[in-house]
């Protein structure tokens, strides 16, 4: 008898309206996006309440969600004006919002009935107790702090029916879930109020005192040269145990991302959905591609590892020193039309590329096809060498079909090779 396994949902990051709808595209059942007020991602392009009600419009009619992060700590006086937002973003058909602040809380639920609230992992949760708790306050989901492991995902599992939604790809704070206050101390920019200047990604120096008055600078390479510490961590991938992530009964599997490119976001998103899609119809004769894991590498991100999932992170899970793997690709444009009669694909343009390069067409489905660029003209018709002005419109023939909304990348390894025999 074939294995039944609950789908879980995939929910992907949308720092814009653009991304919004690449995302759903490539195959999220959700996104989460940005109001003007109350996030913690300042500088991302976050939503107005216009491109809000368009992008619940795209979602809703490719039958996707759309949840707001609302997940700040509010100071005295932030809190004005949270009612008339959350009425507005239920009015608007907003599926639920994202909120770590009880003071925020209690306004949505008495100036918004009927908007879903959802716990922000801002606020730690790593056990079942409290998430039983936030599901009696009302909220219908809770996401986990990153720092909870498997083995306590099953048994927060077994122990509570609240919705849980957990991050699977993207960045790691270095600091609990919620709790950092380093960016307020190094850059008086408050991390739990959308102002992280992301001081633990900075360079440092890292010094030895012995003694009173003693500097000797730890890490000197063998020349002499100072190797620059950070408190960084690695991103999290869990591409290689989804068994273990859907087998857990995760409601929600979380793509961190909001301020990163259409590029990253269709990849990402198109990885995950393929290996779960993959997965729950055929549990019993599942195998990680190997073509999933590298396709992540075409887009630029950090070392990959597993977080907190199966023990605690090592020095391994840090940033420093040489990278051990480094992205292949650069995202160059994407595909506005295409012509089945004449073989033309217009683009355009989102990085600069010329005849001669070698470029990869993609698409949800994890369709893919390499070409050499030998030919382009611009919109006159006129031939051209490359492609340098951003959003530039181009056509180009290609060897197989394509559609709107294909990505396209180009290979770096000849600009690489060209650098080493420099």
């Amino acid at each position: 008898m074939k294995k039944t396994l609950k789908r879980p949902e995939l929910l992907a990051p949308a720092g814009t309206l653009e991304k919004l709808k690449t995302a759903i595209h490539y195959g999220a059942d959700a996104v989460y996006i940005g109001g003007d007020a109350y996030g913690l991602r300042s500088r991302a392009g976050n939503f107005s309440f216009e491109e809000m009600a368009e992008g619940v419009e795209f979602a809703h009619s490719h039958n996707a969600k759309v949840y707001v992060a609302a997940n700040m700590v509010t100071h005295e006086n932030d809190q004005i004006g949270a009612g008339e937002f959350f009425r507005t973003l239920r009015d608007i058909g907003i599926d639920a919002v994202i909120v770590s602040d009880p003071a925020l809380m209690q306004i949505c639920a008495m100036d918004a009935p009927g908007l879903e609230i959802h716990l922000s992992t801002q606020q730690s949760a790593v056990n079942y107790e409290t998430l039983n708790f936030w599901q009696e306050a009302g909220l219908t989901r809770c996401v986990l702090g990153r720092e909870v492991s498997m083995e306590e995902v099953v048994e927060i599992r077994a122990k509570t029916d609240v919705e849980i939604e957990a991050f699977i790809h993207g960045a790691m704070c270095i600091s609990y879930s919620g709790r950092c206050t380093l960016s307020n101390h190094m850059a008086d920019r408050d991390a739990n109020r959308g102002g992280c200047c992301q001081s633990c990604r900075w360079k440092y120096g890292l010094f030895d005192l012995p003694a009173l008055g003693d500097k000797e600078m730890v890490g000197k390479g063998e020349e002499g040269i100072d190797e620059p510490f950070s408190m960084s961590a690695v991103d999290l991938s869990m591409i290689q145990h989804i068994p273990d992530i859907v087998e857990s009964g995760i409601d929600s599997l979380k793509i961190e991302g909001r301020m990163k490119s259409i590029h990253y976001v269709s990849t990402v998103v198109n990885v995950y959905r393929k290996a779960l899609d993959s997965y729950i119809e055929d549990p019993e004769n599942y195998v990680l591609q190997e073509d999933w894991v590298d396709e992540l590498w075409k887009v630029a991100q950090r070392e990959l590892a597993t977080g907190f999932y199966y023990g605690i992170p090592t020095e391994n899970e840090q940033l420093f020193g040489e990278r051990r793997r480094k992205p292949r690709y650069k995202f160059i444009g994407q595909v506005l039309a295409y012509d089945e009669e004449t073989k033309i694909a217009t683009i355009q343009q989102r990085n600069l590329f010329k005849v001669g390069d070698k470029i990869e067409f993609y698409g949800p489905g994890m369709r893919h096809h390499p070409e050499e660029l030998e030919e382009m003209w611009n919109e006159e018709g006129e031939t051209i060498r490359s492609a340098p002005h951003a959003m530039q419109i181009v056509t180009m023939k290609v060897s197989q079909p394509v559609k709107p909304q294909d990505m396209i990348r180009k290979s770096l390894e000849r600009t690489r090779r060209k650098i080493a025999q420099k």
